[in-house]
C-alpha cells in the first residue's frame, strides 16, 4: 500500500469525511453533472401511472372509474375516455348513421389518442377531442386535461391497440352479464344520447353483440384484473385502490430498476428523517434516531435474503410451518460512515462476521489505496455491504468490484444505506444488475460539489461526534 500505514490511513479517513461524496476521479465529473440533469427531469416530469379499464357496453366501466376517483381523492387523477376519440362522420355517414358501427376499433382516432396519452405520460397538458353523440362531431371547446398523478383510460376497446396497451400499468377488464348490460344501454343511450329504443335494439343486434364477440371479448385475456359486476364490486375496487396506491408511493427509480427496494414512508419514517437531518439536532438525538432508522432498513435488507421452508413443534404440541435462513451471511462496512450502521446489523444478526473497507484517495493524482479486512470465506456467503449514504456510487462501484475480485457473487451482494441519490443508484444499478440495493429514501440528486440534498450533512461527523464547531 505504498509509503503509508494501514494505520495511518485509517486515521487520516477520521478526519472531515464527506459522507456520499466520494469524489474519486476528476474525469466523471461531465458524466456526474449529467446523471444529475437526469435526475432533475425526472423530479420534474415523474410518469404517472396509467391505468386502463375495458370490457363490454354498458358493463359499469364508469362506474368503476368514478370509485376509483373517488377513492384516490388525495392524488391528482384525471380520465379519458375513449368515446372521446371517435371519428367525425362525413355527410354521407350522417345519412346512414344507423349503419355506422360505433363499436369497431376503426371508428376510433387511435394515432390521435395515441399522441394525447403519449403528452400526459411525459407531463404536458392536452386537449381531448369533446365528442358529440347527438351530431357524431367533435364540438369546441376541446377539453383541457392537465398533467397529473394517475391517468385513467376507459373504453370498449383500450386493450385493441398493443401500442396503447404498453402505455398501461394496470389493466382493468370489468365482465358484466350480457342482459345486464344490454338493459343499462337502453338506458342510457335513450337518455343520454337521445336515441329511440328501436335504434339502440337494432344496433345492439346488428354491431354491438358482434363487436363485443370479435373485438372486446378477446382482449380480456390482456387484463390484470378482471372485476365481475362492476362497480357493485366494492371489495375488488377497494383492493386494487390499494395495490394503485403502493405503486403511486414507489419512486420512479424503483420501476426501472427492479433490485432497488425503498423501505415503505410511515409518518414514523418521516419523523425520523425529519430529525436526523435537522442541523440542529444533538448529537445525542442523530445518533439515536439514526441507530433506529438503520434497524429499520437493516430488518428490510434481511427480507431479500434466501430462505427455505422449516417445520417446528410449538409449545401446544402443533406443527407450526415457517422459514429459515438457508446460507451463511456477513456484514462489510464501508469505513468510516458505514461502521455506524454495525450495532443495528449485531442486533439483528447475532454473532455475524463484520469486515471492513477502506477507500482513501490520496494526493491530487485521485490515485486510491483501498485497505480491506473480509472473511476468508467471504465467496461463500452473503454480503451487506453497509454505508449510510449513497451519494456519486464511486466508492460503492470500488467496494463492489472489491468484493466481486474475492469471489463473492454479484447476486449475493444486499447494499444497504438510509439514503440514496439518484446519480449513485444510476451508476450502481446499470454496472451491477444483480445486487439489491436497498435503502429508506431517494434523494433530489447531488449538487454542484457533489454533495447529496436535502441530505444530512457529513454522516460519519455527526455520528462520531467529530463534526467542525
Amino acid at each position: 500500500m505504498g509509503s503509508k500505514s494501514v494505520e495511518e490511513l485509517l486515521e487520516n479517513s477520521v478526519g472531515v469525511h464527506f459522507s456520499g461524496l466520494h469524489v474519486d476521479d476528476i474525469e466523471l465529473r461531465n458524466s456526474e453533472q449529467q446523471l444529475l440533469a437526469t435526475a432533475e427531469t425526472e423530479n420534474d416530469c415523474r410518469e404517472p401511472f396509467v391505468i386502463g379499464v375495458a370490457g363490454g357496453a354498458a358493463a359499469g366501466k364508469t362506474a368503476v372509474c368514478d370509485m376509483i376517483i373517488e377513492k384516490l381523492h388525495d392524488q391528482r387523477v384525471v380520465l379519458v375516455n375513449q368515446e372521446s376519440f371517435y371519428y367525425d362522420l362525413t355527410e354521407e355517414e350522417l345519412n346512414h348513421v344507423h349503419e355506422y358501427n360505433f363499436d369497431h376499433p376503426d371508428a376510433f382516432d387511435t394515432e390521435n389518442l395515441l399522441c394525447c396519452m403519449e403528452k400526459l405520460r411525459h407531463g404536458l397538458a392536452v386537449d381531448v377531442p369533446n365528442y358529440d353523440f347527438k351530431s357524431h362531431k367533435r364540438k369546441l371547446p376541446a377539453r383541457k386535461v392537465n398533467r397529473s398523478d394517475v391517468i385513467i383510460l376507459e373504453g370498449i376497446l383500450v386493450f385493441h391497440d398493443p401500442r396503447v396497451r404498453e402505455m398501461m400499468n394496470m389493466k382493468i377488464f370489468v365482465d358484466t352479464d350480457a342482459d345486464v348490460r344490454l338493459a343499462r344501454r337502453i338506458r342510457r343511450d335513450t337518455e343520454e344520447k337521445g336515441r329511440d329504443l328501436k335504434t339502440v335494439l337494432d344496433q345492439y343486434s346488428k354491431f354491438v353483440k358482434p363487436a363485443f364477440d370479435d373485438f372486446i371479448l378477446p382482449t380480456k385475456k390482456y387484463a390484470d384484473i378482471i372485476i365481475p359486476r362492476g362497480g357493485d364490486n366494492h371489495v375488488a375496487i377497494d383492493l386494487i385502490v390499494e395495490h394503485i396506491r403502493t405503486k403511486l408511493g414507489q419512486h420512479n427509480l424503483c420501476k426501472i430498476y427492479p433490485n432497488l427496494s425503498v423501505i415503505q414512508s410511515t409518518f414514523q419514517i418521516r419523523g425520523m428523517h425529519t430529525l436526523i437531518r435537522d442541523a440542529k439536532t444533538t448529537t445525542h438525538d442523530f445518533i439515536f434516531y439514526s441507530d433506529r432508522l438503520i434497524r429499520l432498513v437493516v430488518e428490510h435488507g434481511l427480507g431479500h435474503l434466501p430462505f427455505k421452508e422449516k417445520q417446528v413443534i410449538t409449545p401446544t404440541g402443533s406443527v407450526y410451518t415457517g422459514v429459515e435462513f438457508c446460507k451463511r451471511l456477513c456484514g462489510i462496512s464501508i469505513i468510516r460512515s458505514g461502521e455506524s450502521m454495525e450495532n443495528a446489523l449485531r442486533a439483528c444478526c447475532k454473532g455475524i462476521k463484520i469486515g471492513k473497507i477502506l477507500i482513501h484517495r490520496e494526493g491530487d493524482n485521485g490515485q486510491q489505496l483501498i485497505y480491506h479486512n473480509l472473511p476468508k470465506d467471504i465467496a461463500d456467503r452473503n454480503v451487506l455491504l453497509l454505508d449510510p449514504i449513497l451519494g456519486t456510487g464511486n466508492s460503492a462501484v470500488q467496494a463492489i468490484c472489491l468484493l466481486l475480485q474475492n469471489g463473492v457473487q454479484e447476486s449475493n451482494i444486499i447494499f444497504l444505506n438510509l439514503i440514496s441519490a439518484p446519480q449513485g443508484v444510476h451508476v450502481v444499478c446499470k454496472r451491477f444488475p444483480r445486487i439489491k440495493i436497498v435503502t429508506s429514501e431517494i434523494e433530489f440528486g447531488l449538487n454542484e460539489d457533489f454533495r447529496v440534498v436535502p441530505g444530512m450533512g457529513e454522516f460519519g461527523d455527526r455520528y462520531f461526534g467529530t463534526a467542525d464547531d
